[in-house]
């Protein structure tokens, strides 16, 4: 018991899984993009961490591909300081370094260069031999989204990328596309059309590091693994839901992409409607990768449409104090640092629950997390002789996603004494501490689970489309004078206070970051 008196036992059940996760197969990956900033901080690191805990493919290599001219020896060294900074285990383990580094191998040229391409083909024709992988190929787009067709094209006139006819066939080809899947629903669309002119859906993996976080797999577990908490996920029971994703950091440096592309497109069309999906969708057939998306799409397409002169009333934005600032960052730029939405989804289960999202950068604390808000008691059983009496919280189950991984629930207790005095209590489960395992980073499981050919916590296409469908209206009335006005708020503050205004117009307020 700790010093809040607090003791929380974790039993893990007998027997094999409830759903096994099974080996993946060998192959090579094709990295576009392998010096930049994202395969340094994080695909290399996943990659490593997976080599040394023994989970990658006996049989697997990385060609890294790059525009800059790329020499094998000097880019293991590149990837090695990189691992110093970023490997989630300190420091570098140097026998698994050496396996490691032996399977990365270079290949540099243009992207709409055909000869680059065939050398591309030959390598990994000769990577299949020497290290066995099968001829299976996975590519890996981690280039700006502009560079995407020019890349898919390339690939499939060498005739690396070829269409799967039947499920599960081999050697496989699999394609990882990184957010964003375009820039708004058109333009979405025309990606998923470039993209099915030479794939089959099953073949393409658009990559939401959201999605690989241990805790937001837990939502589905935790919801449906539960009796005491199933019957009261509807509009009965809840009041309404709050999803969270605040950051204490700026643009840090990425200023031209960021005002390109803003909150609502970084974070809310993706990770947070994503987020939503998981916490509203019914309970699917089976833990099958289709099953679940299939109710997932269900979700958003259930989502109320906001438009036109309806923005101001459902979305508050904001950019922070010195955004205009930043390196890369237009002079008069209306691009929002931060977005409150309030949201509803039509649907049985959820009809008259709001869902509040926010999401910005430069706020007071980094957080992520879903907070269930369920209803008030029904009668002032405790609202004693005076009006000045204690008032009861409702009870509120938190579902944290980052830092700090783990489940809180609050409920209201008599503080011993005398007098009937009321007390909240909160209830709080760390993930790591209580199951005595590090919480593995996102980019381990689903760079393993493309390796696998399993999908499930992948975006498909209609739920992507459905996502813009929602969110492209609400961006064009905020890039006109329709959506209502762009607030500053101070760096390290909680955001603009209009925000406040959403909850408060039904009585309700956020809760405190």
């Amino acid at each position: 018991m700790d010093a809040q008196g607090v003791h929380i036992e974790t039993h893990p059940r007998e027997g094999e899984p409830v759903f096994s996760a099974g080996r993946p197969d060998p192959c090579a990956m094709v990295l576009f993009g392998a010096t930049g900033d994202l395969a340094e901080r994080k695909l290399f690191p996943a990659l490593f961490e997976l080599a040394r805990s023994n989970l990658l493919p006996e049989h697997f290599a990385i060609v890294a591909f790059s525009r800059s001219p790329l020499e094998d020896k000097a880019f293991r060294e590149h990837v090695r300081e990189g691992l110093k900074k970023f490997a989630r285990t300190q420091p570098v383990d140097e026998a698994a370094w050496k396996t490691f580094s032996e399977r990365i191998e270079c290949v540099s040229g243009g992207y709409d260069d055909p000869d680059t391409f065939k050398r591309l083909s030959d390598k990994l024709a000769d990577v299949s031999k020497r290290h066995k992988t099968g001829d299976n190929q996975l590519y890996y787009m981690a280039t700006p989204a502009s560079t995407f067709p020019q890349i898919i094209h390339s690939l499939a006139g060498a005739g690396l990328l070829t269409r799967e006819e039947q499920p599960g066939q081999k050697p496989w080809r699999r394609l990882i596309i990184e957010k964003p899947f375009g820039h708004d629903l058109e333009s979405a669309r025309e990606l998923n059309r470039e993209l099915s002119a030479v794939l089959d859906e099953k073949q393409v993996f658009r990559i939401d590091h959201y999605l690989g976080k241990e805790t937001v797999q837990n939502i589905l577990v935790f919801r449906f693994a539960n009796a005491i908490f199933e019957p009261l996920w509807n509009r009965q029971h809840i009041d309404h839901v709050e999803i969270t994703a605040a950051e204490t950091i700026g643009v840090e440096g990425r200023g031209g992409f960021y005002d390109e592309t803003g909150v609502l497109r970084d974070m809310v069309q993706n990770h947070l409607l994503q987020v939503l999906a998981l916490c509203a969708m019914e309970p699917p057939v089976s833990f099958a990768a289709e099953d679940i998306r299939d109710e997932k799409n269900k979700v958003f397409r259930a989502l109320r449409p906001v438009e036109g002169s309806d923005v101001p009333d459902h979305v508050v934005v904001g950019q922070y104090q010195g955004y205009q600032d930043e390196k890369g960052v237009k002079k008069g730029s209306r691009t929002p640092t931060y977005v409150a939405l309030k949201m509803n989804v039509d649907s049985w289960r959820w009809q008259g629950v709001p869902f509040y999202l926010r999401a910005g950068k430069n706020l007071k604390r980094r957080m992520t997390e879903v907070s269930i808000h369920f209803k008030s008691v029904p009668i002032g059983l405790f609202s004693g002789g005076g009006a000045t009496c204690q008032r009861l919280q409702p009870n509120v189950l938190t579902l944290r996603i980052q830092p700090h991984e783990g489940i809180a629930l609050s409920f209201e207790s008599k503080v011993p004494g005398e007098d009937v005095n009321i007390g909240g209590v909160t209830m709080d489960m760390d993930y790591a501490e209580s199951f005595k395992k590090p919480v593995p980073e996102a980019y381990e499981r689903l760079l393993l689970d493309c390796m696998r050919g399993n999908a499930t916590l992948f975006a498909r296409q209609d739920s992507v489309e459905q996502a813009w469908a929602y969110i492209t209206p609400i961006l064009r009335a905020l890039e006109t004078d329709a959506g209502g006005k762009l607030h500053t708020y101070e760096k390290g503050s909680t955001g603009p206070e209009a925000a406040n205004a959403l909850p408060a117009k039904n009585g309700r307020r956020w809760s405190t970051l």
